[in-house]
């Protein structure tokens, strides 16, 4: 098999269980805000939340919209989907739709990014693997396309900051996966060669497809191979993190 020096690992979902943490941030959201004066169920807010999410971040990651528009519109429309109780001059109750402000929407996205950057969760096997590809002397390095001030507060609070070599973030190479611009900043500023790197994620268009076109050989990680096949040739692919101790 190929040697390989380097891995370039995505972050969020990859060893990060961002959406487990996501979960858990959503709900103490719902309540901080009293959101339940607007929805009936908290489901009734979280699950357009991860339609508006998974929608923006691919927009984001196309480089179609820019971070300010991500982050206000991802709390605007679900929050837009709640109702406000309005009482007539008759006594008589009726329901309009929650049309929050822009201020508003900026409250509940700063308070969700303070309450998920704090949270320890970590993909099962993330702990062990790392451990174990430190041991056989990888040099290991983040590629992600989160926040700066979000992803180093995730790093410290799921205690994995200290596994990796070198931090590469879309907003300091200026780029986002799967750009070839995020990848040429990624080899510059690791020291990183194309031909002894494998980069493992867990999203084919940014992790995979934009790996591939920078010329580093790819290891997808399937967390949902029921769900999702592969549209195109990859060099290994794993269904749980422990299976990559049996190929590197």
């Amino acid at each position: 098999m190929k040697k390989y020096s380097d891995l370039f690992f995505d972050f969020d979902d990859t060893l990060y269980d961002t959406r487990g943490n996501a979960i858990i941030a959503l709900q103490e959201l719902y309540e901080y805000f009293h959101l339940d004066r607007y929805f009936e169920k908290v489901e009734d807010f979280t699950e357009p939340y991860w339609l508006a999410n998974i929608m923006l971040w691919s927009q984001y990651s196309a480089g179609e919209i820019d971070r300010p528009y991500l982050i206000l519109e991802r709390f605007r429309r679900p929050l837009s989907q709640g109702k406000v109780k309005v009482q007539n001059t008759d006594g008589l109750v009726t329901e309009k739709p929650f049309e929050p402000s822009d201020d508003f929407c900026l409250q509940v996205g700063d308070k969700f990014l303070e309450l998920c950057s704090c949270k320890s969760g970590v993909v099962p096997g993330a702990y062990e693997l790392l451990n174990y590809l430190k041991g056989k002397g990888y040099r290991m390095h983040i590629c992600s396309n989160g926040f700066h001030e979000v992803q180093y507060k995730k790093l410290h609070s799921s205690n994995l900051y200290d596994y990796f070599d070198t931090i590469i973030l879309s907003e300091d190479a200026g780029a986002n996966k799967p750009s070839p611009t995020f990848f040429d900043y990624a080899f510059e500023i690791s020291g990183a060669k194309p031909e002894t790197t494998l980069m493992i994620g867990d999203n084919f268009i940014t992790d995979i497809q934009g790996a591939k076109k920078a010329g580093i050989d790819v290891m997808f990680y399937n967390a949902h191979p029921d769900d999702f096949t592969s549209p195109e040739p990859v060099n290994f692919e794993v269904h749980n993190l422990l299976e990559i101790k049996n190929i590197l």
